[in-house]
Formats: structure tokens, sequence, C-alpha cells
């Protein structure tokens, strides 16, 4: 299939999005944007209003004040997208009595502008072997697989995705990163990507955004956002107390923790290890192990979300 040129007009823009139930605010001055040809991660702990937001966005659950926009339409329009714009939930929402095939031939029929065959949508997604079964005799994963293959009937330019990986193995997981992977490269389709495994987000995405306590916390690219973490440094000694002491007026050093015995944590902001070593080496410390911590979303998240983190909800733009 040829590819289609990537499509410049922003899939997704949210400004000063507010939702309440009742009296308790849910999502307060949330902004949220993908970049066009994007895979965009949203991430948070449960109860931090992704779906909600995700809701909002598809015109599902109505919203207090805040302006959306998808592919330029606003929640209530996304009916003129006929096709651009597609989303699947957490839950496969098939009709349990029909074989895969039929579900995809039906949805085919519906689809104003089908540009693959159930066929070719059996196969991208690895489930042509299931092709007679009936929805009600699948795995969760191969209804997740069947929900998605239904989804790319068409060519859509954006499309939604909440908790993608959940009920595939690990196979699975691996043909789904793929195919975002692939769609995103060779078609210029944007992702957004709402989910709790943060390693397989790590990835995939170019974008990053974390939802805590009902506002966007960070957002940005993820190598920008890997950049701006302070690296750790495990070092393992014979004598913490006086690593500590000698350690602790090195530049760009930060002693975070020495309750373990024989280890002691450093955070980094642009100091050499090696300089470390070099220094407790000739103070006469036995250093056994310098172990450094990469950054990655998953340490990211906690340092956003953990109770011990600022709670002020400032805000970083996309990039």
């Amino acid at each position: 299939m040829a590819a289609r040129q990537a499509n410049t007009e922003a899939p997704l823009s949210v400004t000063g999005l507010n939702k309440r139930y009742g009296a308790t605010p849910v999502l307060m001055d949330l902004n949220l944007a993908v970049e066009p040809a994007a895979v965009h991660g949203l991430v948070g702990l449960n109860g931090s209003g992704k779906t909600t937001t995700l809701e909002c966005i598809l015109g599902m659950r109505p919203f207090d004040s805040g302006e959306i926009r998808v592919l330029g339409l606003r929640p209530n329009e996304l009916y003129r997208s006929q096709g651009s714009v597609v989303s699947i939930f957490d839950s496969p929402s098939l009709h349990p009595q029909l074989t895969v095939r039929q579900t995809l031939e039906h949805a085919s029929l519906l689809c104003t502008r089908a540009v693959r065959s159930p066929s070719q949508v059996e196969e991208l997604l690895g489930i042509g072997k299931y092709s007679r079964y009936r929805i009600r005799e699948l795995s969760l994963g191969n209804r997740r697989r069947t929900s998605i293959a239904q989804a790319l009937l068409g060519q859509p330019g954006f499309v939604i995705l909440d908790e993608p990986f959940n009920g595939l193995d690990a196979g699975g997981v691996d043909d789904v990163l793929a195919l975002i992977s692939r769609l995103n490269r060779e078609e210029g389709t944007a992702f957004l990507l709402s989910s709790h495994q943060l390693p397989y987000l790590e990835q995939v995405c170019s974008h990053l955004s974390i939802l805590h306590k009902g506002r966007i916390a960070v957002s940005d690219r993820v190598d920008k956002l890997f950049n701006a973490q302070s690296t750790r440094l495990l070092v393992h000694c014979d004598d913490v107390v006086r690593a500590c002491a000698i350690v602790q007026d090195i530049p760009g050093v930060q002693i975070e923790d020495t309750s373990e015995a024989g280890l002691l944590t450093l955070k980094l902001a642009g100091a050499n290890p090696g300089l470390i070593n070099q220094r407790l080496v000739h103070k006469g410390i036995m250093v056994s192990e310098l172990v450094p911590e990469r950054a990655s979303l998953t340490s990211l998240f906690h340092q956003i979300t953990s109770p011990a983190s600022n709670d002020k909800g400032a805000e970083r733009g996309v990039a």
C-alpha cells in the first residue's frame, strides 16, 4: 500500500479542560497536545482522570469548560471525520456471536473509506487463523487484536488506544508495538496511547504526558524528559559514612540515600562517575561497584507521582 502523506493538522489540542463530578473536580485546567505524526503516551495513577480525559476528547462525556479539537473538529463533530479518528477502549465491544471475519466484513460495510480488506487486517494483526472463531471463543488478547483490526480497515490519521497491551502475551505485545511503529513511520498515523505498561510505552512513544491529580504534570518529547532527569549512581563501598563526607563537596553531587549498609545512592547533575570513584579510592575507600541508573519512564513517573513529589501541578509545554 502506498504511503499516505502525513496530516499536518494537529491530531489533538486540549486547552483549559475542566470537568467536575458533582462538587468533586476531576480535571483542572488540563492542557494536552498531540503533534502531527507523533506517538504520544498518556500515563497516570488510577483515578488521575485518564479515562475521563479520553471520554471528553471523544464526545462521550460533557465537560464544564475548555476547548478540544481533534483533527480540527470539536468532540460533537467527530462523526464528520469519516474514519480519520478511531478509538479502542480497554474492554473490546464486539458482538459475541459473530466470527472474526463476520465482524470485520460488517465493519467494512459501515466504513465510508475502507482501504484494507478483512483478510488484510487479519494478517496485520496475526489473527487469520481465528477468522472462523466466534468472538466469544477468543481470548481477551485476540479480542483486542480484532478490535484493532476493525479500526484499521480505513486509513485513520489519529488512533486513540486505551490500555492496548492488556491481555496480550509477550508475542502479542511485540506485534502491536511493531504495528504502531510501522503505521506511524510509513503512513504518518498519529497515536495517543493511554496505558499503565510504562516499559512498553517507552519503546514506542515519541512524546509523553503524565496526568496527576487532574492536571498534566509534565509533557514533552521523551528524549527531552529523560535528558532533564538527574542520573542516579549507586556506590557500593566499605565505608558509607566516610564516603558521604568525601563526595558531598564534589560539584554536581547530591546524596540521596545511605539507608542500606554498604550502599550510597547519589544524584548526579553533570558530575563524572569516574571522578567520584577516583576521589573515593584516593581517600582509601574500597569501591566494589559503581552502578549508574539510566533515566526511564518508570523512574520519571515515580518521581512525579510519589507522595513526596512537588504537587503544584506546574506544566511544561510540548516541544
